[in-house]
């Protein structure tokens, strides 16, 4: 009744156009967040379930709970490890819950720079 023809046929032509400008927002944001959130975060899921499934006899590492502790005894088939945390304590640890393996860091013989 308040409309005229012309905007009415303009409106009934763009809605598919106009359903994908309201969704293009929407995916934008979803692409955004993948590429920011998502994916680093599977990669580094990645990464630590590579390095449980390498952990091996004498790695020293650090607990979720903040323990270090040095392995004993891999069970190989199982998800619990054997580890040293003082001199003759042994404990039984949940693979899981190892949060990264401590490297030592060889030393620099090289004499420092003079600034």
């Amino acid at each position: 009744m308040f409309i005229s023809p012309a905007f009415a046929q303009d409106a009934a032509a763009g809605g598919a156009a106009g359903m994908l400008m309201q969704f293009a927002p929407l995916l934008l944001i979803f692409g955004v967040f993948y590429f920011i959130l998502i994916r680093p975060q599977q990669k580094k899921m990645k990464e630590h379930r590579d390095m449980l499934g390498q952990l091996k006899r004498g790695d020293r590492v650090v607990t979720g709970g903040g323990m270090v502790a040095t392995i004993t005894k891999v069970k190989e088939g199982s998800d619990e490890i054997e580890a040293e945390i003082a001199p003759n304590v042994r404990v039984t640890i949940v693979r899981t819950t190892i949060g990264s393996v401590i490297r030592p860091v060889p030393a620099n013989d090289a004499a420092p720079a003079k600034a």
